[in-house]
């Protein structure tokens, strides 16, 4: 099921109503004066701003993308190759590109206390299953791209934009990484959207992302910061 398939019906249900669309409108605004803003912890404010949207739209989370997978197990290996996929293009080009252009590194003095202590590591595995993976991914490909998309319209030209716009602002909200880490953070947020257009379900990205932090938290664990394998 594609994002397309995976909204239709609800942008059906709304799209006779312009009150609705400007509503979905002013949500997408708000969402990014929200991130761009980097206020309180913007994940949470999106996902507070997401509940309030069910309940007076009153539609479930599975208007947002939360869809039980056909083969949940198959999902569950297949987002694992893909985030193995993913790290491994952003350390071996990705990540020295934008080190060799910006002439910076991404900061990662956020993550110092994980290198050999393995409390630490389990704690960060926890935020990163639960804050990252399930709050941003609900945050940005699920409440925010959802909201583009019903005002732009579901054609690809609607979908493509959403995309982009809340990849940028998923890249914006990771500022104390610098400018290395917003640019890396957006485009791994691009592919987890489109991760959830391919699979129809906001699993796929959930799963992804978890993997991935797990993979850079180990790693971080064993051989602490790296800036790309060149």
């Amino acid at each position: 099921m594609t994002l397309k398939e995976m909204t239709a019906g609800h942008l059906l249900a709304t799209r006779g109503s312009r009150g609705w669309q400007i509503a979905a409108a002013v949500e997408v605004v708000a969402a990014a004066v929200a991130a761009l803003s980097d206020w309180f912890i913007p994940s949470l404010v999106l996902v507070a701003m997401a509940g309030l949207s069910l309940i007076i739209r009153r539609v479930g989370p599975s208007s947002l993308g939360f869809h039980r997978p056909v083969h949940p197990w198959r999902l569950v290996g297949g987002m694992f190759v893909v985030a193995v996929g993913l790290t491994l293009l952003d350390a071996g080009l990705l990540i020295p590109v934008a080190n060799h252009v910006s002439g910076q590194h991404q900061d990662v003095s956020g993550f110092a206390d994980i290198e050999g202590n393995l409390a630490v590591l389990a704690g960060f595995l926890v935020l990163g299953w639960t804050l990252a993976a399930l709050v941003e991914e609900l945050a940005f490909r699920g409440y925010v791209l959802t909201r583009m998309v019903e005002v732009l319209g579901d054609s690809r030209v609607g979908i493509v934009a959403g995309l982009v716009v809340t990849s940028v602002l998923f890249g914006a909200i990771h500022t104390e990484q610098g400018l290395v880490g917003m640019v890396m953070a957006g485009v791994d947020g691009l592919l987890f959207g489109v991760l959830r257009w391919w699979k129809g379900t906001l699993w796929a990205p959930i799963l992804a992302h978890g993997f991935v932090d797990t993979i850079g938290f180990v790693s971080f664990y064993f051989v602490g910061p790296t800036f790309g394998l060149w």
